[in-house]
């Protein structure tokens, strides 16, 4: 593994700790620590972006260009996440809502699925 890869990997790693880490402080009610939760789910955020930026920029890719279709899979990806986290918290934290937070978390799940054909897009293949 090349040194600059090795960088790369640390800053997905740590960025991806610090997010979850504010993450987990934004949702555990016993921690009480909902504001600081917000800050250092950002702080990670913007350390996942940097990794993004360093690795196309290390890659030799073009910068990411903002369009409208771009910010239809992204805003598409986060709604689909908020279904699959919805699902989730109706199993973990509500009563008596297991099963529909089952189903609402297949949903998710599938939602999630499509954003990778969305994203790459489909090939043709020659039979």
């Amino acid at each position: 593994m090349e040194k600059k890869h090795f960088g790369t990997l640390l800053m997905g790693v740590i960025g991806g700790l610090v997010f979850a880490l504010g993450m987990c402080m934004c949702l555990i009610a016993e921690w009480n620590m909902a504001n600081p939760g917000i800050a250092v789910g950002c702080v990670g955020g913007l350390l996942l972006i940097a990794t993004v930026i360093r690795c196309r920029k290390l890659a030799g890719m073009e910068p990411i260009h903002v369009s409208i279709k771009l910010i239809g899979k992204i805003l598409y990806a986060f709604f689909a996440a908020l279904v699959f986290g919805v699902g989730m918290c109706m199993t973990m934290v509500l009563e008596g809502m297991m099963v529909q937070g089952i189903l609402v978390g297949i949903v998710g799940i599938l939602l999630l699925i499509f954003v990778i054909p969305m994203c790459l897009g489909f090939k043709k293949t020659e039979a």
